[in-house]
């Protein structure tokens, strides 16, 4: 017969091994509940151009339904608003100027930095990706797959999926960066006459046109990202995964792409994940793309890495109401380096900026204003030979501005915004003017605010230890460039000729 001591042994291994068995299986409960991660990013995608935003022209259901069922951000920026360094910003969760080299177009990633992807691989994600990923530039050690092994498409991906380890997926496109197909807008049907056409853009047929074949291109994502959504669904994993969707930076268009203004920095936003996002919200919480990097490590259980800028988003997320969600997001910060070398030979730097951005103004700081904004217009000139006003992307609006800038005081005011010399500062007050099309930067009934602003900029840029801001912005510029430049239609049509010869030649 057993004594009592040996009786309240035993019950305590029994207790034990009952508490180790409960823990394992929590453990693995905890891991299956682990959400997949779908990120989904367009190329040159850019606010407000999404149905849920209001646009009376583009469709797109997809981005409108992940809004429905989600959350729709009325306010998310990009880093900078050019491709390499907005992606490698998002990537590690850093502002581009926090990344040396990664801090440019096309530019030679560094080792030292990590990426989403690989840390989510480490802590027993399966990664991948499809489409433009990182750059274009190349990585320090060749081939390092800062977004995951890629695969032909998303379907691939998801036939070697187990069902029971979490994913983390990029899908990414090319679409709508340029070139257009010409008129296929017009040929999907858009009427032109209801395109709401950005201010700063002259109201002409050709530029219509042109903005209809950038919707069309955005339609096309859009069918993009609503397959895969089906192919989750059609695995049962839809509900089971954090799915975000945007664009990497604003239109490529002229005071767009690669510009500090709402069309160049403001991107369309939205997520869905039922289980921890209540449906059908519309935030006004400023956020940066650089946020998305901690969120996925938070929704992942993934400790956050110290050296993370950005913010976890989920707080936002979990919220169940609408509006002005954390009282920490009442602005946004943001810049750019070095875009395509476009100033005159021998200077192949950069046209370094940076900006604030709140609900009522957005100020700006030109680090050096003696350069175009743009590129110059001297293509003869040019660092690049050839390379023509090549800080904005080549296409029919682009030409129609500048072979169209004498036509009258409008043309020539809109032409001057888009490619003429800026001052060191700008101001614009966006209760006023929302276009931004007027700077108040010099206006003595102003002074008080922007001395406010540039104070919050500083603090933010030294607190991140911004090379620019603290007087080293050479470092940024000393990388080299791997690519090369928008050229004057004169030099493409000789191109084209050239090429043609020597197909007639073979």
């Amino acid at each position: 017969m057993l004594n009592g001591s040996v009786v309240l042994r035993l019950l305590f291994c029994l207790t034990l091994i009952s508490n180790l068995f409960f823990a394992a299986e929590t453990q693995a409960a905890e891991k299956q509940k682990r959400p997949n991660i779908l990120f989904a990013i367009a190329d040159d995608w850019g606010w407000p151009h999404a149905g849920a935003y209001g646009d009376p022209v583009v469709k797109t259901p997809t981005f409108d339904r992940l809004a429905r069922e989600g959350v729709l951000f009325q306010h998310a920026y990009v880093s900078s608003p050019s491709c390499t360094p907005s992606r490698g910003a998002i990537l590690t969760g850093k502002y581009h100027w926090q990344l040396e080299a990664g801090a440019n177009l096309h530019c030679i990633f560094p080792d030292k930095f990590e990426t989403y992807p690989e840390i989510l691989k480490a802590h027993g994600y399966d990664v991948g990706h499809t489409g433009k990923a990182w750059g274009p530039g190349r990585t320090e050690t060749p081939g390092r797959p800062l977004a995951g092994k890629r695969f032909k498409n998303f379907q691939e991906f998801l036939k070697q999926q187990d069902g029971e380890t979490p994913f983390c997926f990029w899908l990414g496109s090319s679409d709508p960066h340029r070139p257009y197909q010409a008129g296929s807008g017009v040929k999907s049907g858009m009427d032109l006459s209801k395109i709401k056409l950005p201010a700063c853009f002259p109201d002409a047929r050709e530029v219509r046109s042109d903005v209809a074949d950038y919707y069309w291109e955005v339609q096309r994502f859009d069918k993009l990202v609503g397959d895969a959504l089906a192919l989750l669904e059609e695995k049962g994993e839809l509900d089971n995964t954090i799915i975000f969707m945007t664009g990497d930076h604003g239109m490529p268009f002229p005071r767009g792409k690669s510009c500090l203004y709402d069309t160049g920095t403001r991107v369309p936003l939205a997520a869905r994940w039922p289980a921890k996002i209540p449906a059908g919200r519309s935030v006004t919480d400023f956020v940066s793309l650089i946020d998305l990097a901690p969120t996925f490590y938070e929704a992942a259980g993934v400790t956050i890495p110290a050296d993370v800028t950005g913010r976890s988003l989920l707080p936002i997320l979990e919220e169940t109401k609408s509006g002005r969600v954390s009282a920490n997001r009442g602005e946004i910060y943001f810049g750019k380096e070095r875009h395509v070398p476009s100033q005159e030979a021998p200077d192949m730097g950069g046209y370094p900026c940076r900006a604030i951005r709140t609900d009522d103004f957005l100020f700006i700081r030109n680090y050096r204003p003696d350069r175009w904004p743009a590129g110059t217009p001297l293509y003869q000139k040019a660092a690049i030979p050839g390379t023509w006003y090549g800080d904005c992307d080549n296409g029919p609006t682009k030409t129609y501005m500048i072979e169209n800038k004498d036509k009258d005081e409008t043309h020539r005011r809109l032409y001057e915004l888009a490619f003429g010399k800026l001052p060191a500062e700008e101001l614009y007050d966006l209760k006023n003017d929302p276009d931004q099309l007027n700077n108040v930067a010099q206006d003595p009934m102003y002074q008080q605010i922007k001395t406010a602003l540039a104070k919050k900029l500083h603090e933010q840029l030294v607190a991140t230890q911004d090379p620019r801001e603290l007087g080293q912005g050479d470092e940024l510029e000393k990388h080299p460039y791997l690519g090369g430049g928008p050229k004057h239609p004169s030099l493409e049509v000789k191109r084209k000729k050239r090429g043609k010869k020597k197909q007639q030649l073979k």
